[in-house]
């Protein structure tokens, strides 16, 4: 059955999340003189990386609210230096809304593939986590917002991936059919499980190599590996 919907994940898969966070990281950093409080810049990010991540699986299922996210991997990150300071962590969550989404680093060949996919009569669509009026700010910033027919932010839904019913609000908003759609992420559980409860086929785009348990799922180290697997479905 050919494929018509191409879904993707945005942070991760398209949007280089990895270098764009540390990148505004830095920034606020300096900004905020927190080398007071710790000993490197690279302390602060292995601390916060780890943090953040426990944060947003709380999300995902819905145990904490989107105000709470936002400050509190930072109050946590700053309590593990002894340095927890609620004022602080305040103006690090809101200084991190205003500039990261801001960041134009992609991932190799996300324009190229984007544009492929385009050219092959693919409606091209994002289902995603994060918060509606950051994600559209990269998408924007990004140069990549008119490649997309449409832009799902779970939060829309009232549930995250891998909620079924985020899936099934994007194919009833884009008129997809299950068997004529993909969805490539770069999240295991949120992305390919997810996709494949309501009968989408999962991609992982897992460029590093970090998955390794489950041989039957579906693998892409490079996005430029999206449109044959498109065409060859």
């Amino acid at each position: 059955m050919k494929i018509k919907h191409v879904f993707f994940d945005l942070d991760r898969t398209l949007w280089d999340f990895e270098r764009n966070s540390e990148t505004a990281l830095r920034q606020i950093y300096e900004e905020l003189k927190l080398s007071k409080y710790m000993e490197s810049f690279d302390s602060f990010m292995e601390v916060y990386r780890r943090v953040n991540g426990e944060w947003w699986n709380k999300y995902r299922y819905g145990k904490v609210k989107k105000e709470d996210l936002r400050v509190g991997r930072f109050l946590d990150t700053l309590r593990e230096f002894d340095a927890e300071n609620f004022e602080i962590a305040t103006q690090l969550g809101e200084r991190y809304v205003q500039v990261s989404p801001y960041q134009t680093n992609l991932l190799p060949h996300t324009a190229e593939t984007l544009k492929e996919l385009k050219e092959n009569g693919n409606a091209i669509h994002i289902i995603t986590n994060g918060f509606k009026e950051i994600q559209f700010i990269k998408l924007k910033n990004s140069d990549i917002l008119h490649y997309f027919d449409d832009v799902l932010c779970s939060e829309e839904v009232g549930v995250n991936k891998p909620d079924p019913l985020v899936f099934k609000s994007a194919m009833e908003r884009t008129n997809a059919k299950a068997h004529e759609s993909i969805m490539i992420g770069d999240d295991f559980e949120a992305d390919v499980l997810g996709a494949e409860k309501v009968g989408i086929k999962g991609v992982l785009f897992d460029p590093n190599e970090h998955f390794k348990h489950n041989n039957e799922v579906h693998k892409i180290q490079s996005l430029k590996e999206v449109p044959p697997i498109v065409v060859g479905l």
